[in-house]
């Protein structure tokens, strides 16, 4: 059954040895990961299904990292020092291709080092279970449209609201990149407007119209969050729910929106 589910930003200046000072910066994002690491945590899950949308990712196919074991680390950002281990869930892994590969594109790959999409999050759900660490499962998203990922997620639901093991899914993702003319891809006056879209749709259940937003409208927001999110959406589809918006903040010209959600089931 799905027990926990939400949605994080991965700037990873909310990890105290990268962000120092800067953590003043995104406290917001960073408090907001604080709750919903607790939260997840106060749901024992067996395993948290994290869709990241970095990492090893394939423009036609949806991908698996089937690595029995996983190293998390923040080198690449001057962290050398923090360093974490994480259990794979193999047996759902290899479940979820043998159930889905008729119909759906789907890549196996091993990778041990995971991408900071996940180990962001992770930080937090590390410190937050040390009791019990739930196992990793982690899925990457393709180029396919937000809608083709809606589908793929509502084709995942089923299986995953009948296990009889406790799963959380995480959505890992960031919002437009655009706000700022400091920003690497430049600034966009549309982007302010793609993110309080997918912040509204969020929040009023409107799942329809976010997976039905305009291509150039997302192209050009240079986003890399909602197909992550249209995933969840497919899995949480058939399962009464309420979203809440626990901060939403962009200091650096990232859109960081961090979301929880009430599942009733």
């Amino acid at each position: 059954m799905i027990v926990y589910a939400a949605i994080t930003p991965h700037s990873p200046l909310v990890i105290p040895t990268i962000g120092g000072d800067n953590m003043r910066f995104v406290q917001q994002t960073a408090n907001s990961l604080t709750t919903i690491a607790a939260h997840l945590a106060k749901a024992k899950p067996d395993a948290v299904l994290v869709i990241s949308p970095h990492g090893k990712t394939t423009p036609e196919t949806f991908s698996l990292n089937q690595s029995p074991s996983f190293t998390i680390g923040f080198k690449e950002f001057g962290d050398l020092e923090t360093e974490y281990t994480a259990v794979g869930d193999v047996a759902r892994i290899h479940h979820y291709k043998e159930l889905l590969e008729s119909a759906w594109p789907i890549t196996l790959h091993t990778d041990v080092e995971l991408d900071h999409g996940i180990g962001v999050p992770w930080h937090f759900i590390h410190h937050a279970t040390p009791q019990k660490q739930p196992k990793i499962i982690p899925v990457y998203p393709s180029n396919k449209t937000p809608a083709e990922h809606f589908a793929f997620g509502k084709a995942l639901q089923e299986d995953m609201i009948n296990d009889t093991g406790r799963l959380a899914v995480i959505a890992s993702a960031d919002l437009s990149h655009r706000l700022s003319p400091d920003t690497p891809a430049g600034e966009s006056h549309w982007a302010p407007k793609f993110d309080e879209t997918v912040r509204q749709h969020i929040a009023n259940n409107a799942t329809e119209q976010l997976i039905s937003l305009d291509k150039d409208f997302i192209d050009e927001a240079g986003e890399c969050g909602l197909r992550p999110v249209s995933l969840l959406l497919g899995i949480l589809d058939s399962i009464e729910y309420t979203p809440s918006i626990l901060s939403y903040e962009a200091p650096l010209g990232v859109g960081y929106l961090a979301v929880e959600y009430t599942l009733n089931t």
